[in-house]
């Protein structure tokens, strides 16, 4: 018999899709939970998350509501093209690494085309270039470009930058979707008004992150050009993402929205990541990745580093090459945890 007791995993930083659910979504979801309520969103508290939001940016939008990130991506970006047309985004966009090919599944075989970037932010020479480098009628027409707001490498565009790659889309006849995952942190980081980074600077429809910030499930997609919105209603019914309970996807953020819950669990995952982001540049044989502009930290370190701390027990991701390691802050994450990582990180280092 083995005796030997295994440490806890310690799964803080692994990412933002560990934590729980917050207070204000629990209990959001707790007050709808009595009696009955008409199903597939004919309900009061869909109406009032679908005004809320609406009252969030400002502007009359069209709101649905679906399960999932990749669900809200690829019916998003569905509506956007026809199956000849392309897709361009970021070499790392979730979409194009993440999503199982899933956005050209729901699309009918619409073509993803890649174009580079520093730090995650799609470069807009290359994306013209793409645009630009075939006319014919057996290229593919690019008819749409995705953002990542904030992007896969833990970076924010800001609102002049989005106005950029608004004009761009205007001018090449491009439509915009922003894969808003983690479009709450972005937005704390900013401390701009929502309007000022989506349809003010162009963006077509956002999908619009909850899990990442406190709900149990669900993200929003939010059509701005709500002519794009048009029978997406039958999309979302078509995929399974049309929910019978739909009061149970939009009250939380009934919860998120109301008292400012949503801008408050990201500032406090941001804040944590930049503790972390300082204190791993002091420990030598570390370096940061990329700036640290959200609530992701993104650091090269030895692999016997790597190793050591995983025997610690620390959980973390490194899929962005050999050595680096991304270390993900969430609204649960406390500057307890934050202090813990540094201080065993700082032991391994000192003892290599």
């Amino acid at each position: 018999m083995n005796s030997t007791i295994e440490k806890p995993l310690k799964n803080q930083f692994a990412s933002d899709n560990y934590s729980g659910i917050c207070a204000e979504a629990w209990q959001a979801m707790a007050a709808v939970n009595h009696g009955y309520a008409n199903s597939y969103g004919d309900d009061p508290w869909t109406t009032r998350a679908c005004n809320l939001i609406r009252d969030f940016f400002e502007t009359d939008c069209q709101v649905f509501f679906v399960f999932n990130g990749t669900a809200a991506n690829s019916l998003a970006l569905s509506a956007l093209c026809h199956s000849y047309h392309s897709i361009i985004c970021h070499e790392m966009a979730h979409v194009e690494t993440d999503e199982c090919g899933a956005t050209e599944f729901f699309s009918n075989g619409t073509k993803i085309l890649l174009v580079p970037g520093e730090h995650g932010k799609v470069d807009l020479k290359a994306v013209e270039h793409t645009v630009n480098r075939r006319k014919d009628i057996h290229y593919p027409k690019p008819k749409a470009l995705s953002i990542t707001q904030a992007t896969e490498l833990g970076t924010v565009y800001t609102p002049a930058q989005l106005g950029e790659v608004g004009e761009l889309c205007r001018r090449l006849s491009l439509r915009l979707h922003m894969d808003g995952a983690r479009f709450a942190n972005a937005l704390a980081s900013l401390q701009v008004a929502p309007k000022e980074i989506t349809w003010k600077a162009g963006v077509d429809v956002l999908t619009f992150g909850g899990a990442k910030n406190g709900l149990a499930l669900g993200e929003a997609v939010v059509f701005f050009n709500k002519e794009l919105a048009c029978e997406f209603d039958y999309r979302c019914k078509q995929s399974g993402q049309l929910a019978s309970k739909m009061r149970f996807l939009s009250a939380p953020w009934i919860g998120l929205l109301e008292n400012g819950a949503l801008l408050r669990n990201a500032a406090h995952a941001n804040h944590c990541a930049r503790l972390l982001a300082e204190g791993l540049k002091l420990v030598p044989g570390v370096e940061l990745s990329h700036p640290c502009e959200a609530n992701a930290v993104f650091v090269s370190m030895p692999e016997p580093m790597i190793r050591a701390l995983n025997e610690r027990g620390w959980y973390f991701y490194t899929f962005i090459g050999s050595g680096h390691a991304r270390l993900m802050c969430s609204w649960s994450t406390t500057e307890a945890d934050v202090e813990a990582l540094l201080q065993d990180v700082c032991e391994v280092a000192a003892a290599s």
